[in-house]
């Protein structure tokens, strides 16, 4: 009996942490900011033209979004998208980084992009997609991506199973963070000069 009881409080309690585990339900069609009536306009994006068309202008890399923030409409509906521009190699580089709260789901449109994820027992996964490949990041794993042409720029979308999944650049993130630097020191195994490298060049 206590077993039985034991395994229904797991249950219960896998639902309800799964259940708020992505972005939340809604009880409408769709949710609009205060004072908004929708019409077509509401439901259509329109920012993402430039992005499909060529390499970054400026620099190495850029993701064009198209998330709650950017998009309203998206709000409560569990999607989004974004168009990633790389200049050619060796500099079109999206470094390591992780989306906390959705996969990514990557097409490629334009030109080669070398991928890459890593497990969670640290086994590394690459590939190298043409234009037509698509390539899925599990939620929550460490990815990047270059291009893989050192002559053209390359372009890819990225489909997010969230409104807002959330983007954390590890470079940035550890060594721009503000973490002592002796501790990344000690952590990394290097001596402090290199990490003061690394910190100026995320700061």
């Amino acid at each position: 009996m206590a077993m039985r009881a034991c395994l229904v409080l797991i249950v219960v309690l896998s639902a309800s942490l799964s259940a708020h585990a992505g972005d939340p339900d809604i009880t409408s069609d769709f949710i609009t900011p205060p004072g908004t009536i929708p019409d077509g306009n509401f439901f259509t994006f329109t920012g993402l033209k430039d992005a499909i068309n060529g390499g970054p202008k400026g620099v190495p890399f850029k993701a064009t979004k198209a998330s709650q923030v950017e998009f309203p409409a998206l709000t409560g509906q569990s999607v989004s998208l974004a168009v990633l521009q790389y200049e050619p190699s060796p500099t079109g580089i999206n470094p390591p980084h992780i989306h906390p709260r959705s996969a990514e789901l990557l097409l490629v449109i334009q030109g080669a992009v070398i991928v890459g994820l890593v497990d969670s027992t640290n086994k590394l996964y690459t590939q190298t997609l043409y234009a037509g490949d698509a390539f899925i990041f599990p939620k929550g794993l460490v990815h990047f991506q270059v291009n893989g042409d050192s002559k053209y720029p390359a372009i890819a979308v990225s489909a997010f199973g969230s409104a807002s999944p959330g983007t954390i650049s590890l470079p940035k993130n550890i060594f721009g963070s503000g973490i002592y630097n002796w501790v990344l020191a000690q952590s990394f195994k290097t001596d402090v000069d290199t990490i003061n490298k690394l910190v100026s060049a995320n700061s």
